[in-house]
């Protein structure tokens, strides 16, 4: 019997350079080099340092991954790499390198889409059966999918303007965190009360499934300008009280969001329901304690990657592409290092579209 194939996935969307090996849904090896210290003094993430990075650390990624999984370039089978959506010079700098190895080494290559990678990921650690929602939350993007396959999404909803986790480092800069905001404003929220801040839960005013957090940052802003005006500066208490109400706030609403998804979702009478939460912001512990409670009150079973796979990683890009080969789709030289990427391509754009396609 022949053995699944051995996949080297590569991801460099955002500030994560990462490489790791895997066979079917065993995990040999995987490798993230973060970049959190050079983008420290910026309050940010700085596209051009990062693709500078990433061209510096990828083939040191490789490297670690395959003498950790205890394998060689030649018993590759195929690489997989993501090819978007993500900051533009980072994505290049994984698609030329996989080209690369590809062409060497005379063996496939597949290019895999980011948030496929993540909205797969249940399939990796839990062997979910399709079709299941999916709630993609993260950085840059938050949506509500049906994964109905390795390459067939529906959309019910997302943000319309900052995602979730852009929003937490945002208000992390405003109330003086470090980056990245989403552990730093959470550790915060920890020691304080949620209650003292009524802020906004936006959007929960109108029908569906579509989510806003703009408004909930410059309610943040305003809130702190006020206690500074009044009192002269922040208190400790304060910062912790901003941090647990902001928190609150985005759990509400992506607690209702998901309610209302989830009665869409199961209107189409699946045989294992079944609710995933995947992407950086998973990682919070109050909204997945949210979550379970939602799919405990609807009869879902609920599912969580661990921490390691939540964040970007390139174990969940080696297993998207293992699905796709699995189909036989592969890529040549010809693919492209994309910014813009959306999932559902019959869904209309959230948040418009340019000459380079829709956002998300």
């Amino acid at each position: 019997m022949t053995p699944p194939p051995l996949i080297l996935g590569l991801e460099s969307s955002c500030d994560d350079t990462a490489a790791a090996v895997l066979r079917d849904r065993d995990v040999l090896s995987s490798v993230v080099m973060g970049q959190n210290s050079l983008h420290a003094d910026f309050g940010g993430v700085v596209p051009e340092i990062a693709a500078r990075a990433h061209a510096e650390r990828l083939d040191l990624c490789v490297e670690q991954a395959l003498k950790e999984a205890g394998v060689t370039l030649r018993e590759i089978d195929a690489i997989a790499v993501t090819a978007g959506p993500g900051l533009i010079g980072g994505v290049l700098s994984g698609v030329m390198l996989a080209k690369g190895l590809a062409t060497g080494l005379n063996k496939p290559l597949i290019g895999v889409n980011h948030l496929a990678g993540h909205a797969l990921t249940p399939r990796l650690t839990d062997g979910l059966d399709f079709p299941y929602l999916m709630l993609l939350v993260s950085g840059g993007h938050c949506q509500f999918l049906v994964v109905r396959g390795p390459e067939n999404f529906t959309r019910l909803g997302g943000t319309i303007d900052d995602a979730p986790g852009e929003a937490f480092d945002k208000t992390a800069r405003i109330l003086g965190l470090p980056q990245p905001g989403g552990p730093a404003v959470e550790a915060e929220a920890a020691l304080g009360d949620e209650s003292r801040f009524r802020l906004p839960r936006p959007l929960l005013d109108r029908e569906g499934c579509d989510l806003s957090f703009s408004g909930l940052k410059t309610a943040i802003l305003r809130q702190r300008d006020a206690l500074i005006a009044g009192n002269g500066g922040l208190t400790r208490q304060d910062r912790a009280d901003l941090c647990a109400g902001f928190q609150a706030a985005v759990r509400d609403v992506l607690t209702e969001k998901t309610r209302r998804a989830i009665l869409l979702y199961l209107a189409e009478n699946p045989a294992n329901p079944a609710l995933a939460v995947a992407g950086g912001v998973a990682a919070n512990q109050a909204l997945r304690g949210a979550l379970e409670t939602v799919c405990s009150d609807t009869g879902l079973i609920f599912t969580a990657p661990p921490l390691r796979l939540c964040t970007d990683n390139a174990a969940m890009i080696a297993y998207a592409g293992s699905e796709l080969f699995a189909l036989g789709q592969t890529s040549d030289m010809a693919l492209a290092a994309r910014p813009r990427w959306p999932l559902d391509r019959h869904a209309m754009p959230l948040v418009g579209s340019g000459k380079k396609g829709a956002k998300a």
